[in-house]
């Protein structure tokens, strides 16, 4: 018994070393989605972000090497420990109040562990015990032969190493274009300009339009009510051209759209596209074009074998990418235009994912 009680707070050191160490990694992959869950709760801009989010990373990590030793560990690292977690833990009941405790992912391990805000609330709380119990058992280092420097000096060089392996995501460019090459088995489509027709007769009741057939002034009127359609704007996909192996550049606000916005590692992105492949197979469906984020972008030919699509795509920056879709939206993102207007924006696994049927029901909707 006594042997166990000798190890218990060494178990309780190592089980606290491994949750901050394992929080501060995972958040490194990618780091962006850390930048983004900032710029999303408004506690930075995607400008500051940057540094918050290493600070925040080396904290963690340097903390979790801190719990292993005993200079100040009951006069600064513990209750630093504790009054973090705590303020984590009033965030997580804020965000349980407003979104429901099971919905969403809290961060706390990144994409490693996905958790809820109550599971994330729990791991805390018992965090918070675990750290309690440490501070009634360990043994500090004597006031005089303790040096607050040597973890002035972890941190920093903790954030040092942050700082050098981990570069600023890239500010917003407009119109940036990557070039990746395709699969052989994988032929883009010939984006062909339709053949203009022009009037040369209409005094009767018949139209002659040069290559077309006949058409009755009732019909085309009766046409031009059914294809009533809200007023051509320039969307905020203007300047990008969609162009793959020479094809002609897509106009996206021409028509009826469908823009997918997609991050070449993501599997649920994968699955959203192998469905739009199927809907494409209508000949009436809209042209569909591809945003997808400079994340692993030499996953790109993989993601068009794997899929099977041939749709047009842009490469974009992360920051540019997010500011396009919208900070408080997720991917996989499918967006619906009309002339430049975006009609129904999918997005994400939950509430708002993408969802085919759904999708057909918008298209067939008529403009009001």
């Amino acid at each position: 018994m006594e042997k166990v009680k000798q190890y218990l707070p060494l178990s309780a050191r190592i089980i606290v070393f491994i949750l901050f160490i394992v929080s501060g990694l995972s958040k490194m992959d990618p780091i962006w989605a850390f930048e983004k869950q900032m710029v999303d709760l408004k506690i930075a801009s995607w400008d500051t972000a940057y540094l918050l989010t290493r600070l925040i990373i080396a904290a963690e990590i340097a903390l979790g090497i801190a719990v292993l030793q005993n200079q100040y560990i009951k006069r600064f690292i513990i209750p630093v420990t504790i009054g973090l977690l705590a303020i984590f833990c009033i965030h997580l009941s804020m965000e349980m109040y407003k979104h429901g405790a099971m919905n969403g992912n809290c961060g706390c391990f990144g994409q490693w562990l996905p958790m809820t805000p109550l599971e994330a609330f729990l791991k805390n709380i018992v965090t918070i015990g675990l750290l309690i119990y440490l501070y009634r058992n360990v043994t500090e280092t004597a006031k005089e032969q303790s040096k607050f420097g040597n973890l002035l000096a972890l941190y920093f060089g903790t954030a040092l190493v942050m700082f050098m392996f981990f570069e600023k995501t890239p500010s917003l460019t407009e119109n940036t274009i990557k070039e990746v090459s395709l699969p052989s088995t994988v032929e883009m489509p010939k984006i062909i300009e339709e053949p203009t027709q022009t009037v040369i007769a209409k005094k009767d009741s018949i139209v002659a339009v040069k290559g077309s057939s006949k058409t009755s002034i009732k019909e085309i009127e009766e046409k031009k009510i059914e294809e009533k359609a809200p007023k051509p704007v320039k969307s905020a996909f203007s300047s990008y051209t969609f162009t793959t192996g020479g094809n002609k550049a897509v106009n996206i606000n021409e028509g009826k759209q469908i823009l997918c916005m997609f991050v070449p590692g993501c599997e649920h992105c994968r699955e959203a596209a192998k469905e739009i492949k199927k809907l494409a197979k209508d000949k009436d469906f809209p042209k569909v074009s591809i945003l997808f984020m400079d994340e692993e972008a030499e996953l790109i030919p993989e993601f068009y074998k794997e899929t099977q699509i041939n749709f047009p795509y842009q490469v974009i920056g992360v920051i540019e990418f997010w500011n396009k879709l919208g900070n408080d939206y997720n991917t996989p993102g499918v967006m619906y235009l009309w002339n430049g207007n975006v009609m129904k924006l999918y997005d994400g696994t939950e509430a708002n994912k993408f969802d085919a049927e759904s999708l057909k029901r918008e298209l067939k909707k008529k403009f009001k």
